[in-house]
């Protein structure tokens, strides 16, 4: 039994998860290149190694002939029958052969050649294990900055998190651990590529399958998601079972669940609402946390008019347009947001609109804010009653507590500049 040998391969096998049955193979196919550089051609050569203890033999196959011609490949009569005095012209006599009588430069290549072969059995390993991760998430340590890019080591390979992947503002520490998303994983001669992402919407759907153990088993999906990262996510979602509220098993307890999530995506806002198969509903509670009169939604084309309060169209629209840009691509309709004024002036709400709904503000808004919370809802940005100032985000209407309120919530979603907002993103 070759021990050396096989407790060498016992460890690669362990270490590098190369299968025994590989480096054999290399090391057969070693050995014949070691004999073709020593001879100069290995047509007749034939290697046997025992799979158990390793023990090879190396011998050459040479034809019985009465006048030798090539030495390498015949052998005379009388030297045949030397060995054995059975063999007869045309016979196969079987020539054991020393690799130790190899030369140095033939025996180098052997070893290049084993070397070789298990540089490309690791590299396939671990583009096997990563390939099997594509479309996950994954956990990396922080290395280096390179330019504007910035190196992480996920383990048994190195990933490049390129600029155009990282969210704006972020800025990581060495041996700081992150939450990855694999894009794609690519072989390579150098090895697997593997590309990674902060950006990606994919992230907070696999953050949230992580975290929430409904979406994990199938009982709650993640119908759709849109993501501005940084800022602001919306994702809608759908519970199979009726008797688990979908918004409630993702926000969980106290909003637990999607506090870590948020902590994880370093205070990005996330909003979270219920999906309908009535895109008219779906529209709605896109635009939360704003309050919807009415909506017009044209399946075939893809668009909806959307009318809210006047004191609902700052928020419907959103900071620079977001929360209807985030919900337009929930949704994937265009939408058309007017306040009443405008939709009276169009023609889409009657002119006696406004004198129909008198005092109908007040009260909504003394359901929504409660006398006691008025002045928490306003302070950040030193509004005065919601009812005197239409900047003020309601931030019950996302379906978080009071305490959570703040932290799911935006404030500051700009000036009224725009009457009209219709943007779609590809």
């Amino acid at each position: 039994m070759n021990t050396e040998l096989l407790e060498a391969l016992n460890i690669l096998e362990k270490e590098k998860e190369i299968s025994k049955e590989t480096l054999m193979d290399a090391i057969e196919n070693s050995l014949l290149n070691a004999c073709k550089n020593h001879f100069g051609k290995a047509d007749n050569i034939r290697v046997i190694m025992d799979r158990t203890t390793c023990d090879y033999r190396l011998f050459a196959e040479k034809t019985v002939v009465e006048e030798v011609e090539d030495k390498l490949e015949e052998i005379s009569l009388e030297d045949a029958r030397g060995i054995d005095g059975k063999y007869e012209l045309g016979d196969i006599v079987q020539i054991p052969i020393e690799s130790k009588s190899f030369g140095r430069i033939a025996t180098q290549n052997a070893k290049n050649l084993i070397l070789q072969k298990i540089r490309e059995e690791e590299r396939k390993v671990v583009y096997d294990q990563y390939f099997e991760k594509e479309k996950d998430i994954v956990t990396g340590i922080v290395q280096r900055y390179i330019g504007r890019n910035v190196s992480i080591n996920l383990g048994k390979a190195d990933a490049m998190l390129t600029e155009n992947e990282q969210v704006k503002g972020e800025v990581f520490k060495p041996t700081e651990r992150v939450k990855l998303y694999i894009v794609e994983v690519k072989n390579t001669t150098k090895g697997p590529k593997i590309l990674v992402s902060r950006t990606h919407p994919e992230l907070v759907k696999r953050l949230f399958e992580a975290e929430v153990t409904e979406v994990k088993d199938g009982v709650v999906e993640i119908k759709s998601i849109a993501r501005e990262a940084g800022s602001r996510t919306k994702i809608a979602v759908w519970s199979n079972d009726p008797d688990v509220d979908p918004v409630g098993a993702c926000v969980g307890m106290n909003g637990s669940r999607v506090n870590a999530i948020v902590n994880e995506l370093r205070g990005e806002k996330i909003d979270i609402i219920n999906w309908s198969d009535n895109p008219a509903i779906l529209i709605e509670n896109a635009l939360s946390p704003a309050k919807v009169i009415s909506v017009m939604a044209d399946p075939d084309d893809k668009t909806a008019g959307v009318i809210v309060p006047d004191y609902q169209l700052s928020l419907a629209i959103g900071k620079e347009g977001q929360n209807a840009r985030l919900a337009a691509r929930l949704t994937g309709y265009k939408i058309d947001i007017k306040s009443e004024t405008q939709a009276i002036e169009s023609g889409d709400l009657p002119e006696n609109y406004l004198e129909l709904s008198e005092g109908v503000y007040e009260e909504e808004y003394e359901e929504t804010y409660p006398e006691e919370h008025i002045e928490e809802y306003a302070e950040d940005e030193g509004q005065a009653a919601p009812w005197e100032d239409e900047g003020v985000h309601d931030s019950e209407a996302d379906g978080y507590d009071g305490d959570n309120a703040e932290e799911f919530s935006q404030d500051d979603y700009g000036e009224e500049d725009e009457i009209i907002f219709q943007e779609v993103e590809d």
